[in-house]
């Protein structure tokens, strides 16, 4: 009798403070990915239960059976829509409420990504009153760090407004909205960000450490109190997390730090693309911005100069990506240009256009195409320039001319329907132009849509940065 008594005792216990639990991105006010099947996960106590997940939009219930006290399952989402709610149920039931179907993406980077309505905006408190998007949501990750990847982070979903909109990524939010608007469906919008961190703290550290390149050049960036400086502790602890929530896209903001170690970004900005693909298990639309003019130090430096290259040379050679060029609205004073209304608007173009097949619209600034040599001026190509180029200003700027013996001169440049003819007068032989080469290049190129073009350089020459 005892012993019964006993047996009976501990079996009452194990359920009185048995538990089941999902990470925090499964949550209250959260947007679910439309039209596919999205991952709902968890973990519980009860090491070999059975967990039931239904969604209220078809009732259908999908059982799985836990492993060691973790669980997995898929559950098929719907066309955009809602409220709904996902209910799970094992030894004990959770009821997730205010559940959307809709679009989701992830805003990562570092502070221009980070940057709040609150922290400094162009029109700030007309941006603030008027944001009142019930229908897109916002889960935002807390700066934190770890030297092993986890399974959860601390946050939440919550819908938009005023309240809430004035601490979140301005850039995500305006892109949000613009697909909000346009699409005119449901928005989620996931933001993980960190000022001040170079690239390599938001990919894997193996896949640093085991490029003996990409290992030397992160050693470049120097530590500080404020941010993370190593590899993969910002992946592990604001990224890996979220691998197994469905998402549409990617948009990233992030180049100013890696100035200590800008050639490495060839190979160091690529490398995040393809890995977090290969995380999410599908080619995600993965858009960014082009770092924008600064005076950083050393002045005569081409340190961002040399970001930004690589950054035009990931779109053109990575598939399914896109960049919004900012030239035309940094503030050389500061290096949070307050315009992010026009950042999120340009991300948002390219993916109307190339995630959501909108065919009614101009979604980038002209990109160097191909040149041609003609006696002693330059005919320089470009993609998107189908209905012309124009300037801003009575002549352009920013273009220079070299010769064989790789000097370059500033040169005189002239639009010609949807080309630019340039030359300099002590060049008389061309064989390489360069446009906005430089950290704190302000052109004044764009094409009839009003977007501004890229900077480029058509040679391959060694470059040397202070």
């Amino acid at each position: 009798m005892k012993r019964t008594l006993i047996v009976l005792f501990i079996l009452m216990a194990n359920i009185c403070f048995a538990k089941l639990w999902m990470p925090s991105v499964l949550s209250d006010n959260m947007v679910l990915q439309q039209k596919t099947d999205v991952t709902i996960w968890g973990w519980t106590t009860a090491s070999d239960e059975t967990i039931t997940v239904t969604g209220s939009w078809n009732n259908t219930p999908i059982e799985v059976k836990a492993r060691q006290g973790k669980w997995s399952l898929k559950l098929a989402t719907p066309e955009a829509g809602g409220p709904y709610t996902v209910t799970v149920a094992g030894h004990e039931k959770i009821v997730i409420n205010n559940v959307l179907i809709g679009e989701v993406w992830l805003g990562s980077g570092q502070s221009n990504m980070q940057w709040s309505p609150n922290a400094g905006l162009e029109n700030a408190d007309e941006e603030i009153e008027n944001a009142k998007y019930p229908n897109i949501r916002f889960f935002h990750v807390d700066r934190h760090v770890s030297s092993h990847p986890q399974d959860d982070t601390p946050g939440s979903w919550v819908e938009c407004s005023p309240e809430t909109m004035q601490h979140f990524s301005s850039v995500a939010y305006f892109f949000g909205r613009k697909l909000h608007q346009d699409l005119k469906l449901p928005v989620g919008l996931i933001h993980s960000s960190w000022g001040g961190t170079p690239v390599e703290v938001w990919v894997k550290e193996e896949l640093i450490h085991e490029d003996e390149a990409l290992k030397e050049a992160a050693k470049k960036v120097k530590p500080t109190p404020w941010w993370p400086n190593e590899p993969g502790l910002a992946y592990n602890a604001m990224i890996h997390p979220l691998i197994n929530f469905a998402i549409a896209g990617c948009i990233w903001y992030q180049g100013e730090s890696n100035r200590a170690n800008p050639f490495s970004y060839y190979k160091s900005f690529p490398l995040l693309i393809t890995s977090w693909r290969e995380d999410w298990k599908k080619e995600l639309p993965f858009y960014f911005v082009q770092i924008a003019p600064y005076k950083y130090d050393p002045k005569n430096s081409w340190d961002a100069a040399v970001v930004r290259d690589a950054q035009l040379q990931t779109m053109l050679e990575v598939p399914n990506t896109g960049m919004a060029v900012t030239n035309d609205i940094g503030n050389l004073e500061n290096i949070h240009p307050i315009n992010k209304q026009d950042v999120g608007l340009r991300l948002a173009l390219w993916a109307l256009a190339k995630t959501y097949g909108k065919s009614d619209l101009q979604y980038s600034g002209p990109i160097y195409k191909s040149m041609e040599v003609k006696k002693r001026k330059v005919i320089l190509n470009f993609d998107h320039a189908k209905a012309g180029l124009m300037s801003k200003g009575k002549e352009l700027t920013e273009f220079y001319v070299a010769g064989d013996d790789k000097k370059f001169y500033p040169a005189k440049a002239k639009i010609t329907g949807s080309t630019v003819v340039v030359s300099a007068s002590e060049v008389k032989e061309p064989v390489a132009v360069r446009f906005a080469f430089s950290n704190t290049a302000l052109p004044n190129l764009f094409n009839k849509e009003g977007l501004p073009a890229s900077a480029f350089r058509t040679d391959d020459w060694a470059l040397e940065t202070n």
